[in-house]
């Protein structure tokens, strides 16, 4: 059977279906099978021209059985879909196919009064769930600086980390994702629930190894964070600042540092026009005293925000991880970025690469904790000069000591640590055994033996 014919018999199985909406228009095609890859010219390039053959949109979980039991019978590859907000092509289908969109699958099921654990549908939006965990005074531990549009699905199959990840590491440690209910890729769906060591596989693997249709996580008890800026005449002082800041008692839920070049570049709402470098803080209201008092020792420039307001759109974290990006490449966009862990101390290998790449590196810092210690990692802004000065840039990261994690690649290992997770692998072949979810995504199923 043809590709087209294909989707013809799929229109045939589905339509009439009270609780599965269409979506064969060519403007949702292109529309659901974009995320911000455009971010990479490398990937923008290798993607540009994918497409769905259609999008379906399931109300509830019969729907979303209904979805798999036709692409099963018809051999048609199956992409799910978030709020499409992820950076790294994610959720494009690369073999075409179905995108099919989870944003009706959003109820919260149970917030556990006594320990804080949410039981929720991937689709529901991360600024929903924040919210309502909020009345029960808890609050998500991760978000990305997408959250406003993010899903929390979509967050747990395409992310990582983000705000809050200088208190709480990185999505795959454990204690974050507590549990799954996942549904099979096969004729007759089972849908199970999995425990957190057996959900470890499907947490950042890009819906290509099950259907998720529930997550259980842990949060954390709310806090009204406060915003605070300092400014930095010289680089070395802000590091040393940033350095100082988090090894204090101070509960901080962001710490980043953005060099002058990249602040130059950001909307007016983020701050007074400044020559010097800026450092971005939430911070627990208790802590910004001591704060203020690190930026006086230091001579720097304190900026008191007030505590954040969540039911606007212009907040520190707006500002902060992959927004960084977002706003200079809104002004120019010949601007791409990097991804890495910096080794310690990271001085040298900063000034190292600096001297390399004076006009075509800009440094964006992020705080995170790795295996419960202090790291520092970098997003820097990367002047695009073509494929072979980036994949010169990247061997020099890595010289220095760097960890990379390639933004401008299509494979889950590939932009992760670059090694086969015979575990993803392993529930692949347990719950998509022929392999229609999202392929060429696993790079570790598609060179099985």
């Amino acid at each position: 059977m043809g590709r087209q014919e294909g989707v013809d018999a799929l229109l045939q199985r589905l339509q009439g279906a009270s609780d599965v909406d269409l979506l064969q228009g060519a403007d949702d095609r292109v529309r659901f099978s974009r995320d911000f890859f455009d971010y990479s010219p490398v990937l923008s390039q290798q993607l540009r021209d994918v497409r769905a053959d259609l999008v379906v949109r399931p109300h509830g979980l019969d729907g979303v059985e209904r979805v798999v039991q036709a692409c099963v019978h018809l051999g048609i590859p199956l992409t799910l879909r978030g709020a499409g907000s992820g950076n790294y092509g994610q959720c494009v289908p690369l073999e075409g196919g179905v995108v099919m969109l989870t944003s009706a699958l959003r109820t919260i099921r149970e917030i556990d009064s006594d320990t804080g654990v949410v039981t929720v549908e991937p689709g529901c939006s991360m600024r929903d769930l924040d919210q309502a965990l909020r009345r029960h005074g808890r609050e998500l531990r991760l978000l990305p600086s997408t959250w406003r549009s993010a899903s929390i699905g979509g967050f747990i199959a395409g992310g990582s980390g983000g705000i809050g990840s200088i208190r709480w590491g990185f999505l795959r440690d454990p204690g974050h994702l507590l549990g799954l209910e996942v549904m099979s890729m096969e004729a007759s769906p089972q849908r199970m629930w999995l425990d957190q060591r057996a959900a470890e596989p499907l947490n950042h693997a890009y819906g290509t190894n099950g259907i998720i249709t529930a997550l259980q996580l842990a949060t954390a008890p709310a806090v009204c964070w406060h915003q605070l800026t300092i400014d930095c005449q010289h680089w070395d002082q802000a590091v040393a600042l940033l350095q100082r800041s988090v090894q204090s008692s101070i509960t901080l839920q962001l710490a980043t540092l953005i060099e002058s070049a990249v602040l130059a570049q950001l909307p007016p709402w983020s701050g007074p026009s400044t020559e010097c470098h800026r450092l971005l803080f939430l911070v627990a209201p208790d802590g910004v005293s001591s704060l203020r008092r690190l930026a006086e020792d230091a001579g720097a420039c304190c900026h008191d925000l007030g505590p954040e307001d969540l039911t606007g759109g212009n907040g520190l974290r707006e500002l902060s991880w992959n927004h960084t990006t977002l706003h200079a490449r809104a002004k120019n966009s010949s601007w791409t970025y990097l991804q890495m862990l910096l080794p310690q101390p990271e001085a040298p290998a900063m000034q190292a690469l600096r001297e390399r790449w004076p006009d075509s590196l800009l440094w964006h810092l992020e705080v995170v904790r790795q295996q419960g210690a202090v790291r520092m990692a970098a997003l820097p802004l990367v002047r695009w000069q073509g494929e072979e000065l980036l994949k010169q840039l990247m061997q020099d990261c890595r010289e220095v000591g760097a960890v990379l994690f390639n933004p401008h690649v299509i494979t889950v290992e590939d932009g992760g640590l670059g090694v086969i997770d015979a575990d993803q692998v392993a529930a692949k072949r347990r719950f998509d055994r022929d392999g229609l979810l999202n392929p060429g995504k696993l790079r570790g199923w598609i060179e099985r033996n």
